[in-house]
């Protein structure tokens, strides 16, 4: 199974990292990939078995699937997973660790699909190879995340 992990040391409290990476509405602001996320289902907070909708882009390619939290622990980590139409896509998690006046953020991606989709996904997506590309955007995104933690 594939997997990237990314870390980012951040100057604010562990809580705070944690509320503005858990309110998925905000995820277009982080990611350089994903441009916007709604609850839905009545869900209008991270919870463990929430759901919400993701839409993406990659240049003109755009795509939306939707995602179920399984951890909500605050300012401790975050994690959900992605599904297309049933199928199992990705789980992303945050880990968010205490760090000496601060807090140091793990993105880590897993990839979930099954060998078919995975070998078609470029043509919808427009990502060829999805570990290189996570890896620059997840990094991307801890590295906005930081600059909003702390900026306050």
């Amino acid at each position: 199974m594939k997997a990237v992990s990314v870390e980012e040391r951040i100057a604010a409290d562990p809580t705070s990292v944690y509320e503005l990476v858990s309110d998925v509405t905000r995820m277009g602001e982080w990611s350089p990939e994903t441009t916007s996320c709604r609850w839905v289902g009545g869900a209008r907070s991270a919870a463990v078995g929430s759901r919400f909708k993701g839409a993406n882009r990659h240049g003109w390619h755009r795509w939306s699937t939707t995602c179920q939290v399984i951890a909500a622990d605050p300012g401790r980590r975050f994690a959900f997973d992605v599904n297309l139409a049933g199928i199992p896509i990705a789980r992303w998690e945050y880990e968010i660790d205490s760090d000496d006046g601060g807090c140091r953020v793990t993105e880590r991606w897993t990839d979930r699909r099954p060998a078919w989709l995975e070998k078609v996904s470029p043509l919808a997506t427009g990502v060829g190879d999805r570990e290189h590309h996570n890896r620059a955007t997840m990094t991307e995104t801890l590295s906005r995340l930081r600059r909003a933690a702390e900026s306050g």
